[in-house]
Order: C-alpha cells, then sequence, then structure tokens
C-alpha cells in the first residue's frame, strides 16, 4: 500500500475540522456545566432519562484510577497522535472508518484538555434511570460512538481496513 499523503491532505484538514468542532462543542459545553451546574443541578432534565450534574472526575469510569492524570494524558497524547496518522493515511478513501476516528480524537482531545488545564476531567450528564452508572460529558460520547461505528465497520464491512479480501490486497500491490 503506497501512502498518499498529499493527495490524503484536503480530506485530511476536513476531519480535523471536524474534530475540531466537536472539541469546541464539548468544551462550550463543559464551561456551561461549571458556570450554571455546579451549584444547582438540574434533575429530570429529560424526565426518566437525563440528569445535568456537575462533577469533577479524577480518574476513568467509575472513578477508577483516580488521581494517575499524567497516565491518561499519556495515553490520550499517543492515541491522538496515532489517530491523526491513521486520519492522514485513510482520509479520503476510507470516510466512514474517518468519522469513527475523528469521533474518537475529538472526545480523546477533549477530555485531555480538560486533564491539563484542571487536573480533572468535568462531567455533567447522568442517566436518570441507570444512577449507577458514571456521570459522563460530550467528549465520552464522542469516543463511545465513534468506538461502536468502529468496531461495526471492522465486523461488517468487507473492505475495511483491517481484514481485507484478496481483491484488495491485488489492487494494493498493483499501485
Amino acid at each position: 500500500m503506497k501512502l498518499k499523503i498529499k493527495e490524503n491532505l484536503p480530506r485530511f484538514a476536513l476531519w480535523m475540522l471536524v474534530s475540531a468542532a466537536l472539541v469546541a462543542i464539548d468544551q462550550v459545553t463543559k464551561t456551561l456545566a461549571v458556570n450554571y451546574l455546579k451549584q444547582s443541578p438540574i434533575n429530570n432534565f429529560i424526565p426518566y432519562v437525563f440528569n445535568l450534574v456537575y462533577t469533577e472526575n479524577r480518574g476513568a469510569a467509575w472513578g477508577m484510577l483516580a488521581d494517575q492524570r499524567w497516565i491518561f494524558i499519556t495515553v490520550s497524547t499517543v492515541a491522538v497522535i496515532l489517530i491523526a496518522f491513521a486520519l492522514l493515511v485513510w482520509a479520503k478513501e476510507k470516510p466512514v472508518f474517518c468519522v469513527s476516528l475523528a469521533l474518537i480524537f475529538a472526545g480523546g482531545f477533549g477530555n485531555m484538555i480538560d486533564r491539563v488545564s484542571l487536573g480533572y476531567v468535568v462531567d455533567f450528564i447522568q442517566f436518570a434511570f441507570f444512577t449507577s452508572f458514571p456521570v459522563f460529558n460530550g467528549a465520552d460520547s464522542f469516543v463511545t460512538v465513534g468506538g461502536v461505528m468502529m468496531i461495526c465497520y471492522i465486523l461488517f464491512t468487507k473492505d475495511n481496513v483491517f481484514f481485507r479480501n484478496d481483491k484488495n490486497k491485488k489492487k494494493d500491490n498493483e499501485s
């Protein structure tokens, strides 16, 4: 497989703009949570579905690895660099896969901004019907949706980036 970096740059820029827009949405919603939910949570924001409650998450889901921020920052940094490279490589030819990568990139970067600047991640969305589930934020949602999309892409498409059929291998060899 030849890398077509120059050909992929315009589409790569598009994926980075999508990711930047998602990061901006994540950061704006977190700022709103800090400003409006810190003192007064909104129970029944969507009755029986969502509450809006401010929390400071110093770990991962359910507070795992609390106060290990440098681990999260290191892992996030490596992940966003690898995802950016993958977006550059597949920017033009694998749009569905790139949507999942852009979502994961945005979510990882959005939470990394919090960890670096605040020392914790601002979470504010809580399932009203399942209160033992961790409180989460937009970035977490982006990572989750992107991850599910990626798994579906890998499992259910014939021409995915990991398990390619012989026809696609021949195309690459001819290039």
